[in-house]
């Protein structure tokens, strides 16, 4: 026994499929519109910073994160996909980023710092350090760090400043706040 040819059904699979294709193009846009904001930023960063790298790090889970971006001024200073010294990032850590700190460290050498902070840093050929929080609605979204390799570096307000707002555009991109 055949079933009868319904079109009423099929026109409904045809609708559920046309739909589910739209909600994953749409999904690659938005992917493809945060990858170039962030792109965009960093590499602005990075030129206007005048250092060796400057990274996105993401927070995938509570204060476990990884370097999903990077802009380079030499492919020998590549972290991408690195995650962090976790047993130095803590709550504690995350309370002060959640209420906005900025660290900048001048030269890692010689900073009053964590001894598996330093290491960690050493590690991925850090002199100099720059870091903000990228805060979003839902809190520490992740971190915005610049790091100089070569030398240490004494970091400007304006360094700051301009860190902070690519900080700042980067929590407004829609693909993020959302996030």
């Amino acid at each position: 026994m055949t079933t009868p040819f319904d079109p009423d059904l099929h026109l409904k699979q045809d609708i559920s499929e046309v739909s589910q294709i739209q909600t994953i193009v749409r999904r690659l846009h938005e992917k493809m519109q945060r990858d170039a904001t962030v792109q965009n930023t960093t590499d602005s960063l990075r030129n206007f910073l005048q250092v060796d790298r400057v990274v996105l790090y993401y927070f995938y889970q509570q204060w476990k994160g990884r370097v999903t971006f990077e802009s380079l001024s030499n492919q020998k200073f590549s972290i991408l996909g690195s995650t962090g010294p976790d047993e130095c990032f803590n709550g504690e850590y995350a309370a002060m980023y959640l209420e906005g700190r900025v660290r900048a460290i001048a030269d890692i050498e010689t900073e009053l710092i964590a001894p598996c902070h330093r290491d960690f840093l050493r590690d991925i050929q850090v002199r100099a350090n720059l870091v903000v929080p990228i805060l979003t609605a839902k809190g520490l979204w992740g971190l915005l760090v610049a790091h100089h390799c070569q030398s240490l570096k004494q970091w400007t307000e304006t360094d700051i400043t301009q860190m902070q707002q690519g900080a700042l555009t980067l929590a407004s991109a829609p693909s993020i706040k959302e996030n």
